[in-house]
């Protein structure tokens, strides 16, 4: 009622910022949301090139991917990689993210940024340090070589989730475990573990998910036995511009939202907020 007594020019006005934001949504999500589109129908191409608007549809190019065995056997290793990773990255970022969190030490600030510097560092030059310094050490271009250098990018996203879930919890709650009686372990596992689960799940996720996608460390421990996904893609673009590449990248994207729509009916967003 109040709305309609205001003057049409004070209206239009107060409406402007709500409009320009409206439009502003939409460019960002259009601008986010187009490439992707644009990469999933050229998947259905019926032609032997990449066009856009395709020129009819076919699923050729999502057989040719079981059909060209790299493009299968490094999808086998991505998945290996990622999940494994994810898993070293949590045994030893909760044991750490724990640990100094708890310490009131100036080491222990030291601590916590080397093992989140590898955020800070672009992946060409970590790879190309981790390629140098484990060649040195003698395990070389080999799948344990790959699981360290993936473990070494996933290790700061298991850290900081953790941390920040742990650092928010008063300390009384496991003393009060230990205090009733609880050991170290029976406290960490009844009590602390609960509650810093969330932050596990999340540094987990933002694990297997970088890693699936990661091709600058992936690359420098490239062979023929032990390439992933993303470095077999970029070799066969190489030599070849077709839409099995873009038929690649959809897999990619169901797996992705395949994973999320999983977690989220069994785990839920109620379960990533901590307990309370």
């Amino acid at each position: 009622m109040i709305r309609r007594l205001l003057p049409r020019k004070v209206r239009a006005e107060s409406c402007a910022p709500d409009a320009a934001l409206l439009l502003y949504v939409v460019l960002f999500f259009a601008f986010m949301l187009l490439p992707i589109i644009i990469v999933v129908v050229v998947a259905f191409s019926a032609t032997e090139y990449i066009t856009f608007p395709i020129q009819g549809v076919s699923l050729r190019w999502f057989r040719r991917i079981y059909e060209y065995r790299p493009f299968f056997n490094s999808l086998r290793v991505t998945l290996e990689i990622a999940f494994l990773s994810a898993l070293f990255g949590a045994l030893l970022g909760v044991p750490a993210a724990l640990a100094l969190t708890r310490w009131k030490h100036p080491i222990a600030s030291l601590a916590m940024t080397f093992l989140l510097s590898p955020l800070s560092m672009p992946f060409i030059v970590l790879g190309f340090a981790l390629l140098f310094f484990l060649s040195a050490v003698g395990f070389g271009a080999s799948f344990l070589s790959l699981l360290i250098a993936h473990t070494v990018v996933s290790l700061p996203y298991v850290v900081r989730t953790v941390a920040g879930v742990y650092r928010g919890l008063s300390p009384n709650l496991e003393e009060s475990a230990l205090v009733l009686g609880a050991s170290k372990w029976q406290a960490f596992r009844y009590v602390t573990l609960p509650m810093i689960r969330p932050g596990i799940f999340a540094g987990c996720l933002f694990a297997i998910l970088l890693s699936v996608d990661n091709l600058p460390i992936s690359f420098f421990f490239g062979s023929p036995a032990t390439s992933t996904l993303p470095v077999v893609m970029l070799s066969y673009l190489e030599n070849s511009f077709d839409p099995s590449i873009a038929a690649v990248s959809t897999v990619q994207l169901v797996f992705a939202l395949t994973f999320l729509l999983v977690i989220e009916r069994f785990y839920g967003l109620k379960g990533m907020a901590p307990a309370s």
